[in-house]
């Protein structure tokens, strides 16, 4: 289910119309699902996120089941679809790496400055699509309100005028006095994105965990093959052995 919906947050003009229709019926999957499953926890709260979803007011005003739909959908992508590619993509930077795979080893605490810097080198949503408000001119173009504007995340985070060697991965690049520029993989401002904690905290779990694990950690196939997403960017699996 998850991944249908993450195929879905391609542009229409990529999928197929089997993929349109695939993504129509996860997402009504999603809602016959979860909508049984808030009516549940509204009538019988329990100590989970639902619950509390269920349970939040804002100036006497509940979210209405179709606002905490719309939640749902973020926390799944957020929570498990980007969590997931992020891992697969930072394994794979760090087996391509050896020296920086080693500097994690005998430093773990780099683990969480090391979150953000595979989230710059190999984000798993690789750009998000915006709507100008207001007219504005970058780089020689024009946009005039209700443009349709493709923000490349992918892109500004391998800006060589935002990064000193933006192609080289670097664990340190995020720590101390060495911190570089934000990385744009969670947004900016008001778009920023909600489940950010929860995948720097997942992430950071798997570092740690990877990095005791076992002294050799084997690639078995490289390039792996990717799924064919263009907003969420992850492979179908990534071939491993540990050994030792």
């Amino acid at each position: 289910m998850s991944a249908g919906i993450a195929r879905g947050l391609d542009p229409d003009v990529m999928l197929t119309p089997e993929e349109v229709a695939a993504r129509t019926e996860a997402a009504r999957e999603f809602i016959e699902f979860f909508g049984a499953l808030i009516a549940q926890r509204r009538a019988q709260p329990r100590d989970d996120l639902i619950s509390a979803l269920a349970a939040v007011e804002a100036a006497g005003d509940r979210l209405t089941a179709h606002e905490m739909l719309a939640t749902l959908v973020v926390l799944v992508v957020a929570g498990h679809e980007t969590t997931v590619n992020l891992v697969g993509n930072g394994v794979l930077a760090l087996l391509r790496n050896p020296d920086q795979f080693a500097l994690l080893r005998d430093n773990p605490d780099l683990a969480a400055p090391a979150v953000d810097e595979l989230l710059r080198y190999d984000a798993p949503s690789q750009l998000t699509t915006r709507v100008a408000t207001r007219e504005i001119e970058l780089s020689g173009h024009t946009f005039v309100p209700g443009d349709g504007v493709m923000v490349m995340f992918g892109s500004a985070n391998r800006d060589p005028h935002a990064f000193d060697e933006p192609d080289r991965l670097d664990l340190t690049r995020y720590t101390g006095r060495n911190s570089a520029n934000r990385h744009m993989s969670f947004g900016v401002g008001l778009h920023y994105c909600i489940g950010a904690p929860l995948v720097r905290l997942e992430m950071e779990i798997a570092l740690r965990a990877l990095a005791g694990r076992a002294p050799t950690v084997e690639l078995l196939a490289d390039p792996p093959v990717y799924r064919p997403n263009l907003v969420v960017r992850g492979m179908t699996e990534l071939p491993v052995r540990f050994t030792g």
